[in-house]
């Protein structure tokens, strides 16, 4: 196959999986269906304790000897009123399903639990990953838990989060004796925690924690520059923690070219017949520590390029990562790198400020206008009040990123109240 021919037909591809489906389409990307994996096994996965074929790649996920598709379903921000994005992501193995009890305002959840009942046989293929949001107790946690299991109609998770914790001092023995006992009752798998901000202290405690079976952490192009964010994924790996990488997009899936950011990525991977999102999902499974990586799917041709993007057997080259890494470089000054204990030090009458960065992302970066709004309103309206009156000139003096926080604050305010 020469070069030409080993270019991703990005239009031809989506027309051909509009037409006969995705399987058969990902099949011209030059990877077969049920090659060697990483899973030392050919094309096989372990999923709810049964040996069952990919056509995946799969990687271990930590401790559990469950092996996982690299790629999994990001479901933050998902309309499943059509089902068919669910029935495709079945059919090409895409198993490892994400979502967590708040998002959507539970619609999520409710929607996986239609289709497992109109489709109880695939429950046995699924690997059901959801979170305990908006936690302040042991008793939040477990009704939170058994709220998934109703939405969802299933008897069991098998990894279950507490959601984006903000510090370790989460991670008490009353939360150690909780996932016990709820792996005990049949109700969990496997236990772990989420975090967006403030990830090295929290990853600090979890990798010493014998409890934690997994982790899910933002983990994306811009983070990979960081030494001591790839110093705690070796930590973790060491562990035998698995690892769920989550923010792969580093600004979402962007179908506008709005920035010069944008412009650089997309004009570089054009050239290979690729595109800038693929290389971004590969870049993070370039790294074998990472067990899978969970990107926001919301279309089926999210679906599509997704899956083209872990088939295709071609690896990004020193120049693809190179490229990567300058635009991390020479846009940072945009993206928040969720240190919240510094804006937090500081800024004692305004605790939300990594938040309000994260759902401004949201609705600017993702697209997901509605549920960025919904997140901000659920902000104290005290704490929303003052945000336009605060002064943020200490926060942005001691921000490494060097943020304009005091004109984001003002934008997000605009956008999101």
């Amino acid at each position: 196959m020469n070069g030409e021919q080993e270019r991703i037909d990005r239009r031809g591809f989506l027309k051909s999986v509009g037409a006969a489906g995705v399987a058969p389409a990902l099949a011209r990307f030059g990877t077969a269906f049920g090659a060697s994996t990483d899973a030392g096994e050919s094309g096989m996965a372990y999923i709810a304790g049964k040996k069952q074929k990919s056509k995946l790649p799969l990687r271990k996920l930590g401790k559990t000897n469950i092996w996982v598709p690299e790629l999994s379903f990001g479901t933050f921000g998902v309309d499943f009123d059509n089902q068919l994005l669910l029935h495709k992501a079945v059919e090409n193995d895409v198993t490892f399903w994400d979502t967590a009890y708040s998002y959507s305002g539970g619609n999520c959840e409710v929607g996986i639990g239609k289709f497992i009942r109109r489709n109880p046989e695939v429950r046995k293929k699924l690997f059901l990953s959801t979170k305990a949001s908006d936690t302040f107790t042991i008793q939040d946690v477990e009704d939170r838990l058994q709220t998934s299991l109703k939405r969802m109609n299933t008897n069991y998770i098998d990894l279950y989060h507490l959601h984006t914790i903000k510090g370790p001092e989460r991670l008490k023995n009353d939360l150690r004796d909780w996932a016990k006992s709820a792996k005990e009752r049949g109700l969990i798998r496997y236990f772990g925690f989420t975090t967006h901000v403030n990830m090295i202290p929290c990853l600090k405690v979890g990798v010493k924690l014998d409890w934690i079976d997994a982790v899910m952490i933002r983990y994306n192009f811009r983070e990979m520059q960081r030494k001591d964010i790839n110093d705690m994924v070796d930590e973790c790996y060491k562990a035998n923690i698995g690892i769920v990488a989550m923010k792969v997009q580093g600004r979402g899936q962007v179908e506008k070219i709005e920035t010069a950011a944008d412009k650089k990525l997309t004009d570089h991977f054009i050239k290979s017949g690729s595109t800038a999102g693929q290389a971004k999902i590969k870049a993070v499974t370039a790294n074998k520590k990472i067990s899978t990586a969970c990107v926001g799917i919301n279309t089926v041709k999210n679906l599509t390029e997704n899956l083209a993007a872990v088939v295709d057997p071609k690896k990004l080259t020193a120049e693809d990562m190179r490229v990567l890494r300058e635009v991390a470089q020479e846009s940072c000054n945009g993206y928040c790198a969720g240190c919240a204990q510094i804006c937090d030090s500081v800024l004692a009458q305004t605790p939300y400020v990594s938040d309000v960065m994260r759902y401004l992302m949201y609705h600017d970066s993702y697209g997901d206008k509605q549920v960025a709004r919904q997140l901000f309103a659920e902000i104290p309206a005290d704490v929303r009040a003052r945000l336009l009156r605060v002064d943020y000139s200490a926060a942005e003096a001691r921000c490494p990123q060097r943020l304009a926080i005091g004109r984001l604050m003002a934008e997000a305010v605009g956008k999101l109240a």
